[in-house]
C-alpha cells in the first residue's frame, strides 16, 4: 500500500503526470532528458526535480547512453499499481459501466408536456 500511495502522490502533480504520460507514449525505448524538456518546455533543473521524484516512486527508470541520460516508464511497476487499484474490483467481473441502450422510433419519442396523459 505504501508503494501505491507514493506512486499516486507522484502522479498527483501536473508536470510529473505530463512527464510520465510522455514516457509511456515513448515506450520501453524511452527518450532523453533533453527531449523531454523540449517537448514539455521545462528548464533542466525543474525537469530533473520531477524525474527524481518519479524515479523515487518507482515510475521511471534511467540509463546512460554516451553523454545522454535516457528515461523510460517503468511499465512493470505501473502495471503493478493498476493491478493493485483494480485487484478486488467488481467481484472479478468487468468494472466498465453498462452502456444505456436508447431505442429509436416514434413509439419511444418523448411527448410534449401538453400531450402527456396523467
Amino acid at each position: 500500500m505504501t508503494q501505491a500511495i507514493d506512486a499516486l502522490s507522484a502522479l498527483a502533480q501536473e508536470t510529473r503526470l505530463q512527464v510520465h504520460r510522455l514516457l509511456v507514449e515513448a515506450g520501453p525505448e524511452g527518450i532523453s532528458a533533453g527531449r523531454i524538456g523540449e517537448e514539455l518546455d521545462l528548464p533542466p533543473a525543474t525537469l530533473s526535480f520531477h524525474l527524481a521524484h518519479l524515479a523515487r516512486a518507482g515510475l521511471v527508470r534511467s540509463r546512460s547512453e554516451g553523454r545522454f541520460v535516457i528515461y523510460s516508464a517503468d511499465f512493470r511497476n505501473m502495471n503493478a499499481l493498476v493491478g493493485y487499484l483494480t485487484e478486488n474490483c467488481c467481484g472479478g467481473g468487468s468494472c466498465a459501466p453498462v452502456p444505456k441502450v436508447t431505442l429509436k422510433g416514434k413509439s419511444n419519442e418523448t411527448l410534449p408536456r401538453s400531450r402527456r396523459r396523467a
